[in-house]
């Protein structure tokens, strides 16, 4: 199947670093450094980063995405919703974490129903390592938080254990209707379906 092209407004969301070999400027990802920066890891078809940037548009978006595809459609959605405060970058998040972004520039970071990779020959494909939480050590600001959703009950025990052993983080609580936080199409559909979701939400200290 063949990615349709960008149009020059959707190509003006998709943000190619100037250098993926050096860590950013806070300023080369969006220019007003004084706006709150949220990072969603593996935004998939936009839907959820596409309705925060809608929802806050006093806050600055990038979304990471491996597929150009997908990278493309958020593009252009984005552009037909007139959204100036969101970019996609086609990137690893793994890369994108450790290496690219810039240091204790983030404010929030959100990871929504990643591969669960069920099989146990696959389990250390996982995105969620000790190597993940220290690039989220590294770009989040003091008191940013990171935002976990997953489907897979084995991999949320396995993700907050991961996460709960460094003392630099502390759990949050999270009711359902504590703020707004859109649902993917996903978890939708999941949900729909008598299916539970299982979230945490986890402060800088």
């Amino acid at each position: 199947m063949s990615v349709k092209k960008h149009t020059p407004e959707s190509a003006e969301r998709e943000f190619v670093p100037p250098d993926y070999f050096r860590v950013l400027e806070r300023t080369e990802i969006f220019p007003d450094e004084s706006r709150p920066l949220e990072v969603d890891l593996g935004c998939g078809d936009g839907a959820f980063l596409l309705a925060l940037a809608k929802e806050f548009p006093e806050r600055d978006f990038l979304g990471v995405e491996r597929l150009l595809g997908r990278v493309r459609k958020v593009c252009r959605k984005a552009a037909r919703e007139g959204l100036t405060n969101l970019k996609v970058l086609r990137l690893e998040s793994n890369y994108t974490l450790g290496w690219l972004l810039p240091e204790a520039e983030v404010d929030r970071i959100h990871l929504l129903c990643p591969d669960p990779w069920p099989k146990a020959r696959h389990q250390n494909r996982r995105l969620v390592s000790d190597d993940f939480v220290a690039g989220l050590l590294r770009v989040l600001k003091p008191e940013g938080e990171f935002l976990f959703k997953t489907d897979h009950s084995e991999y949320f025990e396995e993700a907050c254990e991961v996460i709960g052993r460094a003392s630099q983080f502390e759990k949050l609580g999270w009711p359902e209707d504590a703020f707004y936080y859109p649902r993917t199409d996903f978890e939708e559909l999941w949900t729909s379906n008598g299916k539970s979701i299982f979230r945490s939400r986890w402060k800088l200290r």
